[in-house]
């Protein structure tokens, strides 16, 4: 698909900067995405190793995580807004790494949660930080299709996060393949190094005074806070869906449908295949039809593909075709999430309003994993990852329905309600 007359693709008329920034925000998400997916893949291994004891205790160090996460995303999208966008997201990629490697020593569950939570403190600002990055740097109409393709990097570090376990569990025993995987986790500060030699400051940042950290508050004020509020409700349903769904994912691919390590594999592969095509047509849509209509559509596609996938007991041809649209369908409204979010606060305040309310919907949304635990020990996993991803999905397509949004507008024409630029 192409957008010029001269029939080059958006990607091909992006400048080398843009293209810079692009890659260097793809492969931060892919490798938030590897450590990441790296605990969901090792919970079966994990309980069937006695390291863990019940889905309940696996599902609140999911949790802890997340929270952590959450709060860790908001505070570096403060410090991102006043010391700038790439010197934060660099320390933030050596911090979520440096912790997933210490993941490995750990000797009982305390300490596995201690170091998961830490480990999220700095994954959680990771995204924010990109989604700003990439939408500052590119020209504002493509803006929907940068941000959203970038998202495709989390399709591709879950990827690796799978090929990595497989390829691991094969060479050691259960007893230290998890170890061995949060070791590898130290892989994605490699990133770094791309990021501090190609990629600079957005004009736009350069360009908007420093306010003071204290100012930071202001998107809770007058002008802001209904963006804030509405920002941060849609975040909740488009995390709760995807944690409640994706953390849980391996052990019901185990416990419900009997997969062992080279049958979960090819699953996911199937899942993450419609992951990573789910985030292209995500981005696509969100220049094409609009961010609130892509989110609406998703949302429901989401509702009416999870719901039957995990509730029947469906052969294994029609479970193997329902995999691909799980996972696009699933990853799909990620796309729209960043360039919406980004068209809502004024510069000097940007990160830190995106950062607040994707991390808010992140730490609420970490309920849903401890939920699914908790609850699947009573009633078992499958009707326990339905009704928390449909609660979720249903709240995502609601609060897309209100949304206002501002495709196409230049950032820094975008200022407070009641006041102009």
């Amino acid at each position: 698909m192409t957008d010029s007359a001269e029939g080059r693709s958006w990607f091909g008329r992006l400048t080398g900067k843009e293209r810079r920034t692009f890659w260097a925000c793809f492969g931060g998400w892919a490798a938030d995405a590897a450590d990441v997916q790296i605990f969901s893949l090792l919970i079966p291994v994990l309980l069937s190793t006695g390291f863990l004891r019940t889905n309940s205790q696996a599902g609140a160090i999911g949790t802890v995580t997340l929270l952590c996460s959450a709060v860790g995303g908001w505070v570096a999208g403060v410090l991102a807004d006043r010391y700038g966008r790439v010197r934060v997201l660099k320390i933030t990629i050596v911090w979520f790494s440096v912790f997933t490697l210490l993941c490995g020593l750990a000797q009982d569950p305390g300490q596995l949660g201690v170091l998961r939570a830490l480990m999220g403190f700095g994954f959680g600002g990771e995204w924010a930080i990109g989604a700003v990055l990439m939408a500052e740097t590119v020209r504002p109409e493509f803006r929907g299709r940068a941000v959203g393709t970038v998202q495709s990097g989390w399709a591709i570090g879950w990827a690796a996060a799978v090929m990595l376990f497989v390829g691991v569990s094969r060479i050691f025993p259960p007893e230290w393949t998890w170890r061995v995987l949060f070791g590898l986790g130290l892989l994605p500060a490699l990133v770094v190094i791309h990021v501090r030699r190609h990629v600079t400051e957005p004009e736009i940042h350069r360009a908007s005074p420093r306010a003071p950290l204290k100012d930071s508050l202001r998107i809770f004020g007058p002008g802001l806070i209904g963006r804030t509020v509405s920002c941060s409700l849609l975040a909740i349903g488009a995390q709760g869906g995807y944690y409640a769904l994706t953390t849980w994912l391996p052990q019901f691919l185990a416990q419900e449908r009997g997969l062992k390590v080279y049958g979960l594999g090819a699953t996911l592969a199937l899942i993450i295949a419609g992951a990573f095509t789910g985030y292209l047509l995500g981005a696509w849509a969100a220049d094409a039809l609009g961010r609130r209509v892509t989110l609406m559509l998703a949302a429901a596609a989401a509702f009416v593909t999870v719901i039957p996938f995990v509730l029947l007991n469906t052969s294994v041809l029609v479970f193997t075709l329902l995999c691909f649209p799980l996972g696009l369908f699933s990853s799909a409204y990620f796309s729209a999430i960043g360039p919406l979010f980004s068209e809502q606060f004024p510069t000097e305040v940007r990160t830190t309003g995106l950062a607040f309310a994707y991390n808010f919907g992140r730490g609420t949304g970490a309920v849903f994993p401890l939920a699914v635990g908790v609850v699947a020990d009573r009633i078992g996993i499958a009707t326990s990852i339905a009704i928390f991803a449909g609660i979720a999905y249903a709240l995502l397509g609601v609060c897309a329905f209100f949304i206002r949004e501002r495709p196409g507008a230049a950032l820094d024409t975008i200022a407070v309600e009641g006041t102009r630029r």
